[in-house]
């Protein structure tokens, strides 16, 4: 089973690694990473992925896992053949993932109906007529999506639970030693701290 992760220019690099880290855990996943060209794709705090194939090279895989991007509104507006690649790709999936605001990604391409994301992008997706929840993992039919970061361990496990069962799920998470016990959640982060992040999203996509 064949499972592509998208890179592009200015990705959130756990977006991706934490996904990556659990579905290729699995012996029968063949992991695989596209992008534009085969150069060498920097995420957005610089760390440097190698691609194994181009949008124009593959054509149809298992699972697509697409990242988000500290930097979503620029790629809303030029995403560099990712969305084009989605709408050609997602009818031979048997899974399309998202993870933060890559499900921004997905609304784009007209390809999912109800997701989470991001807390920051949730207004992005609405606008694109989805319905947004709030839940840190969210099931579409075959499209699935995660929220903020690290929710994509969360929906990575989650898949390989739908896919290959309890067990596989639980050896998983048994073998990466997940254990999340966060300090506190996003509803009870006080707003004047979250308004500051929300600000500085904006003037660093300014």
């Amino acid at each position: 089973m064949d499972a592509t992760f998208v890179l592009y220019p200015n990705m959130t690099a756990l977006d991706f690694v934490g996904p990556y880290e659990v579905i290729a855990a699995v012996p029968v996943v063949n992991a695989r990473f596209v992008a534009a060209t085969l150069d060498p794709v920097k995420s957005d705090n610089g760390l440097t992925v190698v691609p194994t194939d181009t949008f124009d090279s593959l054509k149809s895989t298992d699972i697509i896992v697409v990242p988000g991007s500290g930097h979503w509104k620029e790629l809303l507006r030029d995403s560099g053949g990712v969305v084009e690649w989605l709408r050609e790709v997602h009818p031979t999936t048997k899974w399309t993932t998202s993870v933060c605001t890559g499900s921004t990604l997905l609304a784009e391409a007209g390809l999912v109906s109800k997701a989470t994301t991001h807390w920051a992008a949730r207004e992005d997706l609405e606008v694109r007529g989805v319905e947004v929840s709030t839940d840190r993992v969210v099931f579409d039919g075959k499209v699935v999506s995660g929220a903020g970061v690290s929710a994509g361990i969360d929906m990575a496990l989650r898949l390989v639970e739908a896919e290959f069962g309890e067990m596989v799920a639980q050896a998983v998470q048994a073998g990466i030693e997940y254990d999340p016990q966060p300090p506190r959640a996003y509803d009870s982060i006080p707003p004047e701290v979250l308004q500051g992040l929300k600000q500085a999203f904006e003037e660093a996509q300014a």
